[in-house]
């Protein structure tokens, strides 16, 4: 009987998640993966779902079917091997969905060097970057507006702003980490990076303990690449982090040793950083660091420190040994070339090791479930005015041709006049430059005659009689005030 009880008490405790092989490399990498966590001891209830190309060829666009959807909320934790997104056509990228669909707003990517056995130019390098995870043009908003013309709606908000920032500043207060940069392009996008970087300074000043700074992100990716040592901690939006990530992982000496985590308020999903690697598929010489190193943060997560510090401690004991797969192994600094599976076999016959050139990795004071965030901060109402409307149309020929087929549209009672006509965000008229190039799609901007407000109605108005005048329309967008202040940019010249 107590053998019985004690045996159910065993089986109650196993954390249930749900795993993925993936595509190309996948599979080798979960194998591996795997073996590593359950010679480790961790306690781990597995669901396996398929997603990824099988799915995608099935018939199903965004490659994971309903019945897998059930056991992810279900277990509500998601180790992902890589997978492969079809280019072109109507297919969404599966890695994006599952983020968006989740809500796992925070993308977490620590980038670390492992020098001498591990080349790199940089062997302090240690920061981690934060990549909003849900917004920016991930959410895959695109247009045609014309033949010559494609259109990308990049979305950036005050609360995702707010939980990534916060997310980052928090991060660092548990993990010991001194200095937080947010890295935006608010030179040039002075609405959606503004306020990335307007909600920043707001959630920093809440951290004084913290020191904040601020990089625009090209200089700042720059910097990354040329002296990664400055950084401690990096907070940023959902491409730029994308990109900013890549590069980081790369100056470590491989982004195969990258590891993946994506949180959000009662869900989380793990995984390597890198893609799929169709080409080195099925040869058995993938590494799978950048998985472990995922599922790492993942035994960390749902409670398990004590496994992940067994685990952590034994990987680095493997690449102190020099025992190296084929895209780190070098003459000089490795003892031995491996596959995929040796090296797995490498990283058990450790456990319980700890390495003796790197720090020994210490999880006993790591919180589970992951870091907890309070609630948005309340924001004041402001006044909305709509004063205006961008209608954007298909036209050839010359702007103040098209400027004077306007004022034909426009009737008194519209309580519009054209403003502005733009083209790829350049203003073309009034007192447009003959040198400026220009495509097949134009911006009209119309503004309150009275310089007050516009009625729907009268845009509706306006713009029925421009249908009726035969101009195709690819586009509208109201134009509002928020307490005076204008709700849209002025165009490149105005």
């Amino acid at each position: 009987v107590d053998s019985y009880f004690l045996k159910r008490i065993f089986i109650m405790t196993k954390t249930p998640i749900t795993i993925a092989r993936g595509d190309g490399i996948g599979p080798e990498i979960m194998d591996a993966t795997l073996k590593i966590l359950e010679a480790a001891g961790a306690q781990l209830a597995i669901e396996e779902i398929e997603i990824g190309k099988a799915v995608y060829e099935s018939g199903v666009k965004n490659g994971i079917a309903d019945s897998a959807w059930d056991s992810l909320n279900r277990t509500k934790i998601f180790l992902k091997a890589p997978i492969t997104t079809p280019q072109g056509g109507g297919f969404k990228s599966l890695n994006v969905t599952i983020r968006k669909q989740c809500s796992l707003y925070a993308n977490i990517r620590p980038c670390v060097a492992y020098a001498p056995y591990v080349k790199t130019n940089f062997p302090k390098m240690d920061l981690v970057i934060i990549r909003e995870n849900e917004e920016d043009l991930y959410g895959g908003i695109e247009y045609r507006q014309s033949q010559d013309v494609m259109a990308s709606l990049k979305i950036i908000t005050r609360p995702g702003s707010e939980r990534i920032c916060r997310y980052a500043f928090e991060y660092a207060r548990a993990n010991g980490r001194k200095k937080v940069t947010c890295m935006s392009k608010d030179n040039i996008m002075k609405l959606s990076d503004g306020l990335f970087h307007k909600v920043f300074d707001e959630i920093a000043a809440e951290y004084p303990d913290i020191e904040k700074d601020h990089m625009i992100i090209d200089i700042g990716t720059a910097k990354v690449a040329a002296h990664p040592e400055m950084f401690d901690v990096i907070v940023t939006t959902n491409l730029y982090g994308d990109i900013i990530s890549d590069v980081a992982a790369e100056v470590t000496g491989s982004v195969g040793l990258g590891g993946s985590s994506n949180i959000g308020l009662d869900f989380a999903m793990f995984e390597a950083v890198h893609g799929s690697a169709p080409d080195i598929a099925g040869k058995g010489i993938a590494n799978p660091s950048g998985l472990i190193l995922g599922a790492i943060q993942m035994l960390v997560h749902i409670g398990q420190g004590g496994v992940a510090e067994k685990v952590h401690n034994a990987w680095l004991k493997t690449i102190e040994d020099g025992i190296h797969t084929g895209d780190i192994y070098r003459a000089e600094t490795s003892k031995k070339k491996v596959g995929t599976a040796e090296f797995s076999k490498a990283v058990v016959e450790r456990l319980g090791q700890k390495p003796s050139t790197f720090k020994p990795v210490d999880y006993s004071k790591a919180p589970a479930g992951g870091i907890k965030l309070p609630p948005l901060k309340p924001v004041k109402p402001e006044e909305k005015l709509r004063v205006g409307v961008d209608v954007g149309l298909n036209w050839d020929g010359k702007p103040d041709e098209l400027a004077g087929l306007m004022q034909d549209c426009l009737l008194p009672e519209h309580n519009l006049k054209l403003q502005m006509i733009s083209n790829r965000g350049t203003k073309v008229w009034p007192g447009g430059k003959p040198g400026t190039f220009c495509a097949d799609n134009w911006r009209l901007r119309f503004m309150a005659a009275d310089g007050k407000t516009v009625k729907t109605s009268q845009v509706l108005a306006l713009m029925n009689n421009m249908n009726e005048a035969g101009f195709n329309f690819t586009k509208s967008a109201m134009l509002h005030t928020f307490n005076g202040v204008p709700g849209f940019t002025v165009a490149q010249g105005e």
